[in-house]
């Protein structure tokens, strides 16, 4: 190794002839200097004790960006209007801050169109199949961030669902058709269920008045089992959807673990504290000059899976154990 080189995460300073490991990002900070980072989402706030606000802080504070010490979050939300997105970027722009975090795929295209300031997108869907970046490796432009896993996860989803109906030979899925990344997110799992033989009830939705339609469909002929592809519309949505699920008795599948905590049968999904480290860690090498487009797309490797306790699922089938890891 170069004498000078450094590794990603650590550098070693002397203090009184010792060694020292300190993160890079703390050593390449300004002294005094407070880090403006906004936050787009096209749904409901990015509160400090969201699950995704709560995930982006502490990953952030792992790089040595502490809220009120030496950071400044601006933080903007469509609340599920997504024609509300370009101005809210111009307003984030006009506020000076330095990276914008995006939540979402109309987030993440808002800011693509509408600012040349760098930008960090998650929950946006494979980015290269949307047109975000031009490549993982090499995003290129302004915009870099987390890929989609759902084509990997798919199978593991299917599998969790096997389990929580025996004979399982028709799934329902629920997914935002008006949006381009959650249609990809779609169909990975569509071509996934059709690999393993099942039979795919395609519940496309694009606005809340929607989701009666989709109930009375699977009312009229009955799934075995319900995915549902988490976006805005269907998160600002979920307790429609846990109170049909329920109802029905129908085993139904998330994404994110906090649908779980919020009333959801089942999650397997990308860890969010994972997910939103690898979100801070480009915001930091960005605070610290480096370049959006050089910055390669990350995946989301760390796996998390939650299920009600057995006396909240009440009739439901007994829940069976967390599935591996797929390998990667």
């Amino acid at each position: 190794m170069h004498p000078g080189a450094i590794t990603r995460r650590v550098c070693l300073t002397l203090l009184g002839g010792a060694a020292v490991a300190w993160p890079c990002a703390l050593l390449a900070q300004s002294p005094g200097k407070v880090y403006r980072l906004g936050v787009l989402s096209g749904g409901v706030p990015v509160a400090d004790t969201s699950p995704f606000g709560a995930a982006l802080l502490r990953g952030l504070a792992q790089h040595g960006y502490t809220l009120r010490r030496n950071l400044a979050l601006e933080r903007r939300d469509a609340e599920g209007h997504s024609d509300r997105l370009p101005q809210l970027v111009n307003e984030l722009e006009a506020s000076k801050v330095a990276a914008l975090v995006t939540i979402g795929y109309p987030a993440a295209l808002a800011a693509k169109q509408g600012t040349r300031l760098p930008v960090v997108a998650i929950n946006a869907g494979d980015p290269v199949s949307t047109g975000l970046v031009a490549s993982l490796a090499r995003p290129g432009g302004h915009l870099t961030g987390i890929s989609d896993v759902s084509a990997d996860l798919t199978p593991k989803r299917l599998e969790l669902l096997t389990q929580l109906a025996p004979g399982l030979r028709h799934v329902a899925m629920l997914w935002n058709a008006a949006d381009l990344g959650m249609t990809l997110r779609y169909q990975a799992s569509e071509a996934g269920a059709q690999a393993l033989g099942l039979r795919v009830q395609p519940l496309g939705l694009r606005a809340p008045d929607d989701f009666e339609q989709a109930f009375a469909a699977m009312q009229r002929e009955r799934p075995d089992a319900l995915l549902v592809v988490s976006d805005t519309l269907t998160v600002l949505n979920r307790q429609r959807v846990f109170a049909f699920a329920a109802a029905q008795q129908l085993p139904a599948l998330y994404e994110f673990d906090y649908l779980v905590r919020d009333g959801g049968l089942m999650s397997y999904g990308p860890d969010m504290d994972e997910s939103f480290g690898r979100v801070a860690a480009l915001v930091a090498r960005i605070f610290t000059g480096g370049q959006t487009g050089r910055l390669a797309v990350r995946a989301a490797d760390a796996l998390s899976a939650r299920h009600q306790p057995q006396d909240r699922a009440g009739a439901w089938p007994p829940h069976p154990p967390y599935p591996p890891r797929p390998s990667r």
